[in-house]
């Protein structure tokens, strides 16, 4: 959703050339579609650059971002809104989750604010979802999202938090348990059984435990994506948990962490399931968070849920604080107040 419906039109960033939009004589239009083209996908990532120069925190998920620079799922839908023959804004709808639901995502260009253009692009997603119920995300908490979430009839069901610490403070020494030994990733030899020991950590996750092999194999082709820090833990020649890093460059860390310094990220942490009990969570945490000190990052980051107090009261006793929230939305029932 966007950061806010509220500040004043941008005069910095202007918005993306219409060669790659729909165009609009009468009005704002809104054009929905599966895979979009190139020129498309450049201009709505301008647009995100802008989104995220005006508030200060990226716009969409890594997911989202993903599907714009690799053309991502083809059942994904792609909603365009042009206003005076100009992209002005952009959603996705990802309608893949059986269980949960689809989802979507949206964000408007600063300088096209303040024109209703959020609430009409939000309804434009409604009636894209069809009869199932749809959830938004909103990355960053901000006053504008909340209050167009209401608006289009929408309340806060989840909330994902966003934590930091200094990595210039100090840092306990990992206690492996006996038999448990720490490597990196091997590409091209260990992704069937990392997936495997992702959807068993992950199995109640409603994002993380349903990763595909594709899904890995886009982030292995980012930029970002490095083997040396991405670690496993074996016992018996198994693999028993992971701490998968990510570091945040200077030229992205705003599109992901809203910061526009490199830092580090503690990007997936996951334990068997038959191994939990022994410390080995704590323990590869701190293993990714000697890495990326070591790296000369000066600073680390997290998203753990909300509802997750377990995991929330284990990163607070490693010296991580709350620094923002992510918040999703869901339709309320009819005629609920």
């Amino acid at each position: 959703m966007p950061r806010s419906d509220g500040p004043e039109p941008s005069t910095a960033s202007a918005p993306p050339t219409a060669s790659a939009t729909p165009t609009a004589d009468d009005g704002p239009v809104v054009t929905a579609q599966g895979p979009i083209t190139g020129a498309q996908a450049q201009a709505v990532l301008a647009l995100v650059q802008a989104a995220t120069d005006e508030d200060g925190v990226g716009p969409l998920s890594e997911h989202v971002m993903l599907h714009l620079r690799y053309g991502g799922d083809p059942r994904a839908r792609n909603l365009l809104l042009a206003s005076n023959g100009e992209l002005s804004g952009y959603a996705h709808l990802d309608p893949t989750d059986p269980v949960e639901g689809p989802s979507g995502e949206l964000v408007i260009h600063p300088a096209y604010r303040r024109q209703g253009l959020g609430l009409l692009l939000t309804r434009a997603l409604v009636t894209e979802a069809g009869p199932r119920p749809l959830r938004l995300w909103a990355h960053g908490d901000l006053p504008g999202a909340v209050a167009l979430a209401a608006a289009a009839g929408f309340e806060r069901v989840r909330a994902l938090w966003q934590m930091r610490r200094s990595l210039q403070s100090r840092l306990e020494r990992p206690q492996l348990a006996e038999g448990i030994t720490i490597r990196t990733f091997v590409v091209g030899q260990d992704e069937d059984a990392w997936i495997d020991l992702n959807s068993r950590a992950f199995a109640h996750h409603p994002e993380q435990g349903a990763w595909t092999p594709e899904d890995l194999d886009l982030r292995e082709r980012e930029p970002w994506f490095d083997p040396g820090g991405f670690f496993l833990a074996e016992r018996d020649g198994k693999l028993a948990g992971f701490h998968w890093t990510k570091i945040h460059g200077p030229a992205d860390t705003a599109d992901a962490a809203g910061a526009h310094e490199a830092i580090g990220e503690v990007y997936v942490v996951g334990v068997d399931p038959d191994q939990r009990g022994l410390g080995l969570g704590r323990s590869l945490t701190l293993v990714g968070l000697q890495y990326l000190r070591s790296q000369g990052l000066f600073q680390v980051m997290l998203y753990v849920d909300e509802s997750n107090t377990p995991a929330i009261r284990l990163y607070e006793s490693l010296g991580f604080t709350h620094w923002d929230t992510d918040v999703m939305f869901a339709r309320r029932p009819a005629g609920s107040a």
